[in-house]
């Protein structure tokens, strides 16, 4: 009974808001689509994430041990471990263009729609405010006439805040989880950039000693064979 008195109000609502709630109702149906995609994204994203293994990854290079670093990396869906799979597979060539490229995949892969959401959260204001204009020229028509329609006048004064009033709490609804998505980015570009720096230090350290990259491309092929 109160879903169904909260539906018809919303319904009311939006009826009042004007035409300019239907490009309003496409934003904030575009924002819940993308919002609700990102948050499912990233908590299996977080459910990926393999510390331990990334530990026992770094250990391994550490120790010089490269064909071990491969096996463990390797089918990994941790993207850190991942990166750091594709840039060893390829240390016999360019390091750090397979870590750059791996990694920007990774970036690319975690920031999907967010420019979408930026543009929900700077369209639906001006939607509202555009909303506002329409609704404060229907008043004045209604004032301008021969007889004053406070009825009118009403209207468009409803509908000029209605209008606002969605416009604005899309961009709020938006707002955070935008900031939340952006932080996690952000987090996961440093540990990206970290792992790879790591990487390379690791194997310019390996190859000061007397490591064979000839010998570590056999070794790798084997790997990637297996």
């Amino acid at each position: 009974m109160t879903s169904m008195l909260f539906a018809n109000a919303a319904v009311d609502l939006f009826k009042h808001g004007g035409p300019i709630m239907w490009p309003i109702l496409v934003v904030t149906l575009t924002a819940l689509a993308v919002v609700g995609e990102r948050t499912f994204w990233w908590i299996r994203e977080g459910s990926r994430r393999d510390v331990e293994t990334l530990e026992k990854v770094l250990a391994a290079m550490e120790n010089s041990d490269f064909r071990s670093a491969i096996q463990l990396s390797k089918g990994s869906e941790d993207p850190v471990v991942r990166m750091i799979y594709r840039g060893l597979s390829h240390v016999h060539g360019s390091l750090t263009g397979a870590l750059q490229v791996a990694a920007g995949a990774e970036i690319k892969r975690a920031g999907r729609f967010l420019v979408l959401i930026d543009t929900c959260i700077t369209v639906a204001p001006l939607l509202g405010l555009l909303g506002t204009v329409t609704g404060i020229m229907g008043s004045f028509r209604a004032v301008g006439g021969n007889e004053l329609a406070v009825d009118s006048v009403s209207a468009g004064i409803g509908e000029a805040l209605i209008a606002t009033a969605a416009g604005l709490g899309i961009a709020i609804f938006c707002l955070l989880p935008f900031n939340y998505f952006n932080e996690r980015l952000t987090k996961l570009q440093f540990e990206l950039e970290t792992a790879a720096t790591n990487v390379e230090v690791m194997v310019a350290k390996a190859k000061m000693e007397g490591f064979d990259t000839m010998v570590f491309r056999r070794e790798n092929s084997a790997v990637l064979e297996d």
